[in-house]
């Protein structure tokens, strides 16, 4: 299968039927789940019979151009987590989620901002894409440094009623690129 798109160091395809185990293993981990839900796993009858099914509709909604991607380190061919560049459900196209879910294992080697990069390089001249947006919890520093390294500008603070984590009363934020504000600060050529 073509891979979806390649970095350096990465190789993002979409997810197929046979890798409910992977989402599974990465969403049972505390860590990995801390600004989601506190740490708890998802359950993994939720991940086959609900999020993997959604999952794989998703690469036919968007004739394979949108969706959620599994991350594969070239070197080793080791799963790594997952890239998500798609719309809100009914949201128009040109308008994406940036997004990343990474094992605890391939933390803080750069992965999540070498992946989001491509993915906005990606979205933006091949896509046509106009706006990207990513959220996290106002207390997630680190998904916070990655989206600012990426261009993206803190647009909003807001208070979802969610069952509440820690951190959660500090609210969630929301950053944003336009397609422009990425033009132009990229290297002359």
């Amino acid at each position: 299968m073509e891979p979806y798109l390649e970095t350096e160091r990465l190789t993002l395809h979409p997810f197929t039927a046979a890798d409910a185990d992977l989402l599974i293993e990465l969403d049972s981990d505390p860590a990995v789940m801390r600004y989601l839900t506190g740490g708890v796993p998802t359950p993994p009858e939720l991940i086959r019979e609900k999020y993997l099914p959604n999952i794989l509709a998703g690469y036919e909604k968007w004739d394979g151009k949108l969706g959620l991607m599994a991350a594969r380190e070239k070197a080793t061919g080791a799963f790594i987590g997952w890239f998500i560049l798609r719309p809100r459900a009914e949201g128009p196209l040109d308008e994406v989620e940036l997004g990343y879910r990474l094992r605890q294992a391939a933390w803080g080697a750069g992965y999540a901002t070498e992946g989001s990069r491509a993915l906005l390089h990606k979205a933006f001249t091949e896509l046509g894409v106009r706006l990207v947006w990513a959220e996290t919890m106002f207390v997630n520093r680190g998904s916070r440094n990655i989206m600012e390294k990426l261009g993206m500008t803190h647009v909003s603070t807001y208070f979802p009623e969610l069952d509440p984590i820690e951190g959660s009363e500090h609210g969630e934020v929301r950053y944003e690129i336009t397609r422009d504000q990425w033009v132009s600060s990229q290297p002359a050529q």
